[in-house]
């Protein structure tokens, strides 16, 4: 009751909530299209390669989310560039590039005066967020909902044999591309929230979730997005209340809620699988 209090009550409080529950939507969002397409390994790159971005944003002054958006999509590009025109393979050519990236970000790091800003990008502290931020969030939110709701039956088809959607005429270079500028703008914007480290639980643990609950896409992404607002909404709650970082209770909330569906999903979890176990040994031994 007395977050509930304080949630009515502080204008910093407010933006922290409505932006880590858009972040946790659109996460679930476009992380269920990277489970389903195995690109879990593409979103960690990215996630990590936009740090000198985000670095050379705050040295010349403007906003982190210029420089992050720029390097996050030279990181997608790159990678798709190495793995089609050589011999590398796509888990290759994405270690090449985010570990070049990723090092290029600390470096530039060391040569910042804003080690605390960039500290918070690092790890998250969604109870600081700006207005600004929080209105980026939303924008960028607003664009991911509508791309994917636009686009969903070219996503479904593709996601889940590329063959025949090229078959069919689509063009899966470009929905590969377009699903990386989604993933870099949704990387962007949990920035704030989740950190650099992160950000890849909130893309990838609650899509992972959905994924036990349910053999349809479209239940599948909307499953996701309600475990990811949830997991923000408990690591908000937590951060506040004892004063923690927002990144590490947020991706704690998600792993949580993964372990449970893990253990206890109707159709996939252990327990409930075991239990069915021995009630057919039972009933089989009943009926002997």
């Amino acid at each position: 009751m007395e977050f509930i209090q304080d949630l009515m009550t502080y204008g910093f409080l407010q933006k922290a909530f409505i932006t880590s529950v858009m972040v946790g939507i659109i996460c679930g969002v476009i992380g269920s299209f990277i489970v389903l397409r195995g690109m879990a390994l593409m979103g960690d790159a990215i996630s990590h390669a936009v740090l000198p971005g985000v670095a050379i944003s705050y040295m010349l002054g403007i906003n982190y989310f210029y420089g992050a958006v720029v390097t996050g999509l030279l990181t997608a590009f790159g990678i798709s560039a190495i793995s089609q025109n050589s011999r590398i393979k796509n888990d290759s050519s994405i270690g090449l590039v985010f570990s070049a990236f990723f090092a290029l970000g600390i470096i530039l790091i060391t040569q910042a005066r804003s080690a605390t800003d960039l500290t918070q990008i690092l790890f998250g502290n969604v109870l600081s967020v700006r207005t600004s931020d929080m209105w980026l969030t939303l924008i960028i939110g607003a664009i991911v909902i509508f791309a994917v709701i636009l686009f969903f039956k070219e996503l479904l088809v593709s996601s889940f044999d590329e063959t025949m959607a090229a078959a069919y005429g689509l063009k899966t270079r470009m929905i590969h591309y377009g699903i990386m500028f989604l993933l870099t703008l949704v990387t962007v914007a949990s920035l704030q929230t989740v950190g650099v480290i992160l950000v890849v639980s909130l893309l990838i643990t609650p899509a992972s979730t959905a994924y036990l609950l349910t053999n349809r896409l479209s239940i599948m992404v909307v499953l996701a997005a309600f475990f990811g607002a949830l997991s923000s909404i408990i690591g908000l709650y937590f951060s506040f209340l004892y004063n923690m970082p927002s990144g590490p209770v947020i991706a704690l909330a998600t792993t949580g809620i993964f372990v449970l569906a893990f253990l206890f999903s109707p159709k996939q979890g252990i327990v409930i699988r075991k239990i069915r176990k021995a009630s057919k040994r039972k009933t089989v031994a009943t009926g002997n």
